[in-house]
């Protein structure tokens, strides 16, 4: 989604909102910040997860990193826009250590629409 690879420096848009991913059903917790909610199904919810530390805070929330942010903005690529994860590809796979297999390996993962 476009917060994550803004996070991971992958487009240069400033997001309105940050993009929140929950399983299908789950709670919904009243935020004061802008969001958007995007329902997963459960069982691709912990694909490539991490857990950052909040500075100042101590808490924690998930991350996903910037290959499967990749992945989800092709997968979401009628919200987001067409371009959005080819800019995002063009800029990871241009780093040093990225490699295209570790993308396919992530998208084989979540189950077929």
């Amino acid at each position: 989604m476009t917060s994550a690879l803004a996070r991971h420096e992958l487009i240069d848009d400033i997001p309105a909102a940050h993009d929140l991913a929950i399983p299908r059903g789950g709670y919904r917790p009243r935020l004061a910040a802008p969001r958007t909610w995007h329902a997963f199904d459960a069982d691709t919810c912990d694909i490539e997860r991490d857990q950052i530390v909040i500075e100042g805070t101590g808490l924690s929330i998930a991350i996903y990193p910037a290959a499967r942010s990749i992945v989800d903005a092709f997968r979401m690529r009628r919200l987001e826009g067409y371009e959005t994860p080819i800019t995002a590809l063009r800029l990871w796979l241009s780093q040093r250590g990225n490699h295209p297999a570790e993308l396919l390996s992530i998208a084989q993962r979540p189950p077929r629409a």
